[in-house]
């Protein structure tokens, strides 16, 4: 995926959060464009392990991805997620929902 402008990401996070009031409502509207538009699952390596990634999810206020190897599980927040090259249908939202946190946050 090439890289979006600020501009790009800006109206991505407009058109996710037009009806929101505030951080909790714009938090929900970005998660349902990841849960709406990602692809899943994909393969990504985490601390340079292969994990598939099954589906996203909101937990204690933080969009995670819920990622499997073998049996076991694992919650990795979407903003710690490394995404594999190519990335997955829909990754765009990834990179909107990271950048609204960082709006969000102040960075």
């Amino acid at each position: 995926m090439a890289a979006l402008s600020r501009a790009e990401l800006d109206a991505l996070v407009d058109e996710a959060t037009v009806d929101a009031y505030d951080d909790d409502e714009q938090l929900n509207g970005l998660y349902s464009m990841l849960e709406e538009h990602l692809t899943v699952p994909f393969t990504t390596r985490v601390l340079g392990v292969e994990v598939t990634v099954r589906r996203v999810d909101l937990r204690h206020g933080v969009a995670v991805a819920i990622c499997h190897r073998g049996q076991i599980r694992q919650a990795i927040g979407i903003l710690d997620l490394p995404l594999p090259e190519p990335s997955p249908p829909g990754a765009e939202w990834i990179e909107a929902y990271r950048h609204w946190a960082k709006g969000v946050d102040g960075e």
